[in-house]
């Protein structure tokens, strides 16, 4: 464990239930935790440890809700894990990208998209609603593991921030899922691409794992209960949640590029 306050574990724990419950929903609750780990751990604290620290509590409770979304909806595992394998593929090439890439420079472009989704949501209300009777095509499965894995994948390693979410718009816009299926289905995309940065983090000796380890129970639940309530709520729900992460991501990347 590192050396913080009993206070601080206390936030740190209550962050991670948070973003669990986020994270299952919808995506993006890494928008609350990595900041929370940032924030949390000493100052002189490599950033790696927070980033492979929070890789670890993550994909607990990631795997909680895949588990209780397989459980009670009808998910395409296989076709989820392909996309999930593409977008381990893609995560490690935007990882290599990312070492002699600014990042500062795509952070506007991704603002600009994101806030694009945001106005086609609103001016689309029936956008994910309902699942579309429509069979879906073997070209729109290819499409779902370039786009939604390779590409989304290779976003997650580049940059990061609000993956989950654009995971959800792809698979919703392209399998023609309403947005709580496409929240199960991203989750075990999730599964992968965490499991692919995790070993990564792990093999440079990056995680404290005592930490992960507390922190992962609460995430856990916040999973398990997020996953629970977007079934019992449905897609009207997970659009309200859906359209407050957009824009909360949106503000987020505006802050650090601007601001900060």
């Amino acid at each position: 464990m590192p050396d913080i306050s009993l206070t601080m574990v206390v936030v740190l724990c209550f962050a991670a239930l948070a973003a669990g419950w986020i994270d299952a929903v919808v995506g993006g609750g890494g928008l609350l935790l990595l900041p929370a780990m940032l924030l949390g751990l000493p100052g002189s604290t490599p950033a790696a440890y927070a980033l492979g620290t929070n890789k670890a509590v993550a994909i607990v409770g990631t795997a909680g809700a895949a588990a209780t979304y397989a459980r009670k909806t009808r998910v395409d595992v296989g076709t989820a894990v392909r996309i999930g394998l593409a977008a381990l593929a893609g995560s490690t090439a935007g990882a290599f990208v990312a070492a002699g890439l600014s990042t500062a420079v795509l952070k506007p472009v991704v603002m600009v998209v994101l806030l694009g989704v945001g106005t086609f949501v609103i001016l689309r209300p029936a956008f994910g609603m309902a699942p579309s009777a429509e069979p879906v095509s073997g070209r729109r499965v290819l499409a779902a593991i370039g786009l939604a894995g390779l590409g989304i994948g290779f976003y997650d390693g580049l940059i990061g921030p609000g993956t989950g979410t654009f995971l959800v718009l792809a698979l919703t816009a392209l399998l023609h899922l309403d947005l709580v299926t496409a929240s199960a289905t991203a989750k075990i995309v999730n599964c992968c691409t965490n499991a692919g940065a995790l070993a990564t983090f792990a093999w440079k000796g990056t995680v404290f794992w005592q930490l992960a380890a507390l922190m992962a129970v609460f995430n856990l639940v916040g999973g398990m209960v997020g996953a629970h309530t977007a079934l019992k709520k449905g897609s009207g729900f997970v659009r309200v949640v859906l359209l407050t992460v957009v824009f909360a991501l949106v503000a987020n990347l505006a802050y650090n590029q601007w601001i900060a």
